[in-house]
């Protein structure tokens, strides 16, 4: 059957006004979709997944949570690290030497250190050794036990604490004064509530 003349074919892909749309237009449509979908998600996405580069959404709200948590903790604590870094002490470190100073001239022992300290550290013996050698704390043998160790924060450690005391400070306003009194508390007891639970 010839074609008639002066009628143009019909368009390849056309729908029809009854028929289903044809397989190209299908496709189109499809990939129209999925970009759509990942404009929408990146569009909506959480700061976490922009930080950290995440093309999926999380599996549950409790494992977004939990995961900003983390984030924020390596942030502050990255924060910490470059304040201290110029009197050459690490976290750590610096949490031994305020917890000897809340001890008192009558000094703490290893094991009740450990158990002060914000993150446990299994070997509590060894920074001990290298804030002796900085001349920062001392150690002597209890005299009632002899096998314990009890450590106690010099003169010099005292110096270094009251030194950073005012800029460790102003850290800690400068990364969350910013929340205001009534959030601050709120973020307290929702942080204490979840340690409660796991512990």
């Amino acid at each position: 059957m010839k074609m008639q003349e002066g009628k143009p074919d019909p368009e390849p892909y056309q729908m029809g006004r009854n028929g289903p749309p044809e397989p190209a237009i299908v496709v189109t449509m499809i990939l129209l979709t999925i970009v759509l979908a990942t404009t929408i998600f990146r569009f909506m996405a959480g700061r976490l997944e922009r930080e950290i580069k995440q093309t999926k959404p999380f599996r549950s709200l409790e494992e977004e949570a939990s995961l900003n948590i983390q984030r924020t903790a390596a942030v502050l604590g990255h924060a910490g690290a470059e304040l201290l870094k110029d009197d050459r002490l690490t976290g750590a470190q610096y949490n031994v030497l305020r917890i000897l100073r809340g001890a008192g001239a009558a000094g703490l022992a290893c094991r009740e250190i450990g158990d002060r300290m914000l993150n446990r550290d299994p070997d509590v013996t060894r920074l001990l050794d290298r804030l002796a050698v900085a001349k920062l704390v001392t150690r002597q043998r209890e005299s009632a036990d002899r096998r314990v160790l009890i450590a106690k924060i010099t003169r010099e450690g005292l110096g270094v604490l009251a030194a950073l005391d005012g800029r460790v400070g102003g850290l800690h306003v400068k990364n969350l004064g910013h929340l205001g009194r009534k959030k601050l508390q709120e973020l307290i007891e929702l942080l204490e509530s979840i340690r409660e639970k796991i512990e």
